[in-house]
């Protein structure tokens, strides 16, 4: 009985101690971040191949990848998306790794995604927007980023 105690007492403080916490897991963090483009490229019905350079600009920029790291990540978050059925899987592991800007940061790119062809879908409007609430982004941070982006691709277009 003593030891059962001693060793629910032992994982309670593992728990708590910050030095014995899993480290971040880059991978996971590429991963979740790389589902939410896609699932943002994912809502539009009108779906172009500018949508999808986005993506690939977005994970290089954001993690320094090679080109054909990028696009093997694509693939990778492609099919993830197409088998999950919510958003916080993804969202979980951002808000355990990322910072607040950094959060902020995602959501952009996500706009800048829906932007990308010139046109902005409700359905692109609605993911970002229940993503945006799960990464606890405020509706003005989220205002904000959807300015910013639309501002950067439009002056990319010009």
């Amino acid at each position: 009985m003593f030891k059962n105690f001693k060793d629910l007492f032992d994982h309670v403080v593992r728990e708590l101690d910050p030095n014995t916490q899993d480290a971040p897991d880059p991978q996971a963090l590429q991963l979740a971040t790389a589902v939410l483009l896609v699932e943002v490229m994912r809502a539009d019905p009108d779906q172009d191949a500018r949508e999808t350079d986005a993506v690939l600009q977005a994970l290089q920029r954001k993690f320094g990848l090679p080109a054909e790291a990028v696009a093997a990540l694509l693939e990778r978050a492609t099919d993830t998306s197409r088998t999950s059925n919510d958003y916080y899987q993804f969202t979980s592991v951002l808000n355990e790794q990322l910072s607040h800007p950094q959060k902020i940061a995602v959501v952009e790119a996500m706009w800048t995604v829906a932007y990308a062809n010139d046109h902005l879908d409700v359905h692109e409007n609605a993911v970002i927007y229940k993503v945006a609430g799960l990464l606890y982004v405020t509706h003005g941070e989220y205002i904000a980023a959807k300015m910013r982006a639309k501002e950067a691709v439009a002056g990319t277009t010009d």
